[in-house]
Formats: C-alpha cells, structure tokens, sequence
C-alpha cells in the first residue's frame, strides 16, 4: 500500500500521475470516489494522467488518439486502442488516498 496523496486536495475531474512502487498510476478523483489506472496507454505509451477525464461515464481519454478507457475496469471502451491497463485498488483513510501495489483483479 502506498499513500499517493490527500483526498481533499485532489480536484474532482482530474488525473495526476503518481508513482506506486516504481510504476506510474493515474489517480482521478470523482466525486467521492478514487480510482487508479495504470498511467500509460495501452497504444500509443503515453501518459494518461495528461488527459481529459469523462466523469459521466467514468473514463480517461488518451491525448494522443483519443482511445478512452473505463477507469474500473482498465477496457478501452473506444478504439485505436484494444488491450486494457491495469486498474489498482484505492481506499481512503482519515484523508489519504491509499493505492495497492498490486493490480486489482478484473
């Protein structure tokens, strides 16, 4: 478990890249609700934190082609991309946003 940053100071409707156990995460905070997905697009090895989130649907879009991916289950759910990321358990405690280490099953 790592503690990657303090839930009210992350803005809902954004991403930011953190780095948990030497691996890159997009945190995107929505609402109430933390979410972690592996911070590089599945197609083009871009950075997903640099992307717009889409809080209606609960999705990151690449900034490269525009592939969206659903933040809980890492599935592009629009093309050119077609292989998922890895999404992370996150919890929240006394205001500390807490991701796994580990990825989190499908």
């Amino acid at each position: 478990m790592t503690v990657v940053a303090k839930f009210s100071e992350l803005e809902s409707g954004t991403a930011h890249k953190v780095m948990v156990d030497g691996v890159a995460v997009a945190v995107v905070r929505i609402e109430d609700e933390v979410f972690a997905i592996a911070d590089t697009c599945s197609h083009a090895d871009i950075s997903l934190s640099l992307g717009m989130v889409w809080c209606e649907t609960k999705q990151i879009e690449c900034i490269k082609h525009g592939s969206a991916f659903n933040l809980v289950t890492g599935q592009p759910d629009t093309f050119p991309a077609t292989q998922p990321v890895a999404v992370y358990s996150t919890k929240v405690v006394n205001d500390e946003v807490i991701v796994e280490s580990q990825k989190a099953k499908s």
